[in-house]
């Protein structure tokens, strides 16, 4: 498996940034092609080390070639050009492969 991690910083509006997450980010998302599933975290984001993102969205492929030609595709291009109407503290993206250990 591979995926592809999303760390929002927190936003000057939360309310605002949770409402148009929910109602338009994620259904654009979720017509990336190739995803296998798409979660966010359930309540606060608790840092060990450093500070906590506001959101954790991980976003699972099959394969990282999967993740290039989704970032690549119409619909990854539309999510990715989404990001500034609500994520406008930032937000970090990485993409990895996943095994079980």
């Amino acid at each position: 498996m591979a995926n592809l991690l999303v760390l929002y910083n927190t936003p000057a509006d939360p309310a605002a940034f949770d409402n148009y997450y929910q109602q338009t980010h994620i259904p654009l998302a979720n017509k990336i092609p190739g995803l296998r599933s798409y979660t966010v975290n359930n309540g606060p984001v608790q840092a060990i080390a450093g500070s906590a993102p506001y959101l954790v969205a991980t976003l699972t492929f099959d394969s990282m070639a999967d993740i290039n030609a989704a970032l690549v595709s119409p619909e990854g291009q539309a999510a990715a050009a989404d990001l500034p109407n609500f994520a406008s503290a930032g937000a970090t993206l990485l993409i990895f492969d996943s095994k079980k250990v």
